[in-house]
């Protein structure tokens, strides 16, 4: 892509926009680039508006340039440097790759990139960075227990499963590195303990039933982590109404949400967990909606964007990963957030979502995401909010029959309905006149 189609689309994850050479922002760049997917930094361009101003160059400008990134960042960071011109203008183009080895460090400290913006990576970020650049995660280090504290009747049972020929339950413990050096690891604690909350008291999943902000039914779901997900999927279940469709000469059972789906986000939640944070993961079934929880935010190097597309598997905890794929719970690593999507478009409900929140990571299954207080959140003037909960009774409705609703003029009922349609929640159909009218576009946005 040329420069100037490059700089009109905008700054983004991969693209930043620097006015002149300020070594400092250059570096932090520099450093949340090559710690996430790599990335283009021009300079030359105002951030504020995306305008063209150039730089000046001197003979030895992008070699002092390309020296003091190498000499400010640990591990080294040799870029790729070259003078583009848009506008008319000169402008410099800084290639960062992603770098292998992380955290990439400048001056000490370590930045991520999150949309287009830097933000500056915690201790607990670059520790768990450093474990995963050199193929380590936390559930690979040791627990003061020993194999009494392993129920082995578990790991037989999960060896039939996962189709493992042996008689020997403690070297397959070791060949998936659950036992290393001789040592118990974390991660068969929580997998395999007797009692996994001995050591990890917050290795836990709480869910309640919720009416408004008032409890009516809470479950601390505790033992190792298969029984956690068996039990907080039996817990929601309890709350979950179904139904029976006649397909063909087929009974078949439908629930409120997927019950693939459910049964994906509480093995996310449970496998992909920062163990080393106090909270339980918490899951809150409302009325109109189920809130998944778990403690830890996403890994350096995924957004919350990412999980609405392939995507590479950046596993938290490996150790886990790799038994859950093995014992069939996931399927590929990276792929579950995209089953959840597709579970929820063949019900034809709501997408899901995915965010960061509250210090963790956040996933959200609606029952309907035009309900009147949705509407409302979302910012709709009184007559918009009737008018969808119209459609969603009637099927469709016609500027003319907005204007007899609500007694407004033509203008101002085009208006709201044209708003309505920018906000993906009314489709039109017709061209113009009378044969124009407006029908919901989708629970997910089809």
């Amino acid at each position: 892509m040329k420069i100037c189609e490059l700089i009109e689309q905008g700054e983004n994850e991969r693209v930043e926009f620097k006015e002149n050479l300020d070594i400092k922002n250059i570096l932090e760049t520099v450093s949340a680039f090559a710690n996430t997917h790599g990335g283009l930094i021009i300079i030359g361009v105002r951030d504020r508006d995306g305008r063209v101003v150039g730089v000046q160059l001197g003979k030895e400008t992008l070699s002092k340039l390309a020296n003091e990134i190498a000499q400010n960042t640990e591990p080294e960071i040799i870029p790729r440097l070259r003078v583009d011109r848009c506008d008319g203008k000169e402008v410099i183009v800084i290639e960062v790759d992603e770098h292998p080895v992380k955290p990439v460090m400048v001056r000490g400290r370590a930045y991520k990139r999150v949309g287009s913006s830097n933000r500056r990576l915690t201790p607990k970020e670059i520790s768990e960075l450093f474990e995963e650049s050199v193929g380590l995660s936390w559930d690979a280090y040791p627990v003061d227990a020993t194999l009494d504290d392993v129920d082995l009747g578990k790991v037989r049972e999960f060896m039939g499963r996962a189709n493992l020929p042996s008689d020997d339950e403690v070297e397959v413990l070791k060949k998936l590195r659950l036992i290393r050096n001789g040592k118990v690891t974390r991660a068969l604690i929580l997998l395999f303990g007797k009692d996994p909350q001995e050591f990890f008291p917050q290795a836990k999943v709480r869910v309640g039933r919720f009416k408004g902000s008032e409890i009516l039914d809470s479950v601390n779901v505790e033992g190792n982590l298969f029984e956690q997900v068996e039990g907080a999927v039996n817990a929601i279940k309890k709350h979950m109404s179904r139904r029976y469709v006649i397909k063909g000469l087929v009974r078949e059972e439908v629930w409120d949400y997927p019950l693939e789906a459910v049964r994906e986000a509480v093995v996310n939640a449970v496998m992909h967990r920062d163990y080393r944070m106090p909270e339980e993961v918490q899951i809150k079934v409302l009325d109109d909606r189920i809130i998944f929880w778990n403690p830890g935010g996403l890994p350096v190097g995924l957004t919350e964007e990412d999980l609405y597309r392939e995507h590479p598997s950046k596993p938290r905890n490996r150790l886990i990963a790799e038994v859950f794929h093995l014992a069939g719970y996931v399927e590929n690593w990276g792929s579950g957030t995209l089953r959840i999507l597709r579970a929820f478009e063949d019900a034809k409900l709501p997408r899901p979502e995915f965010k960061e929140a509250f210090g963790g990571f956040q996933v959200v299954f609606y029952k309907d995401w035009l309900t009147e207080e949705r509407l409302r959140e979302l910012g709709l003037n009184e007559r918009q909010v009737k008018a969808v909960l119209y459609v969603k009774e009637k099927g469709s409705i016609t500027n003319r029959e907005y204007r007899e609703m609500f007694g407004v003029s033509k203008e101002t009922a085009k208006r709201d309905l044209k708003e309505l349609v920018d906000a993906r929640i009314f489709k039109k159909i017709g061209e113009t006149g009378r044969s124009v009218r407006y029908i919901l576009k989708g629970s997910n946005g089809s």
